[in-house]
């Protein structure tokens, strides 16, 4: 579980796909954590761009290892994360932790692609387009959802786009300050805004 309050960059030391078709997972990736492996230990969950994945192998210098599985390759944009790319790092909540954003699960729902930026005076605006329509019916105005990790507010909401408003703070610290127009982003949908609309009756 997660709160969508990214603590940092980090930079992709690797990612190499794995052979063996035995094996479940079918990428290996390796983040340098720096000061955000303090503490860190295989099996621990980390957010990376939105997605929970388990450490499986951790050295001295902070550098964490994950495998992704086809699933998560093919729902999610760590697929096409290559060496020296920023990524944004979350580790999970602990038991009395505030919930600074909202409920993360780490369960990406989908992609999009950002169709426009604005530099405003205080911040950005960012629009973005889904792949896929129908998460639409789960994000309403004024709603959460999480961009690449980030917990944000929505603030306009069409027929297949919405947009987000991003402070100078956040643009510092996570890699949405240096999103720009046709790049793809993670996306998962509130949570509560599921399980609300999956009850409606029909």
């Amino acid at each position: 579980m997660f709160t969508g309050i990214i603590e940092g960059i980090a930079r992709v030391k690797s990612i190499t796909k794995l052979e063996n078709m035995r094996r479940a997972a079918r990428m290996k990736l390796i983040v340098d954590l720096g000061r955000l492996g303090s503490g860190i230990k295989i099996g621990d969950s980390v957010s990376i761009n939105g997605t929970c994945l388990t450490v499986t192998k951790i050295s001295e210098k902070h550098h964490a290892e994950f495998e992704i599985v086809d699933e998560t390759a093919q729902r999610t944009t760590l697929g096409t994360l290559t060496t020296n790319d920023k990524v944004n790092i979350e580790r999970c909540l602990r038991w009395g932790d505030r919930l600074e954003g909202h409920l993360v699960l780490g369960h990406i729902d989908g992609t999009g692609r950002i169709e426009k930026v604005a530099n405003l005076s205080k911040g950005k605006k960012i629009w973005i387009k889904l792949n896929n329509i129908k998460l639409m019916r789960y994000i309403a105005s004024k709603g959460s959802i999480a961009v690449d990790g980030v917990s944000l507010t929505v603030v306009d909401v069409k027929h297949h786009w919405f947009s987000v408003s991003i402070i100078p703070h956040t643009t510092t610290i996570t890699t949405l300050g240096q999103r720009c127009k046709g790049d793809e982003v993670n996306i998962e949908i509130d949570v509560v805004s599921r399980y609300v609309n999956i009850l409606q009756p029909k």
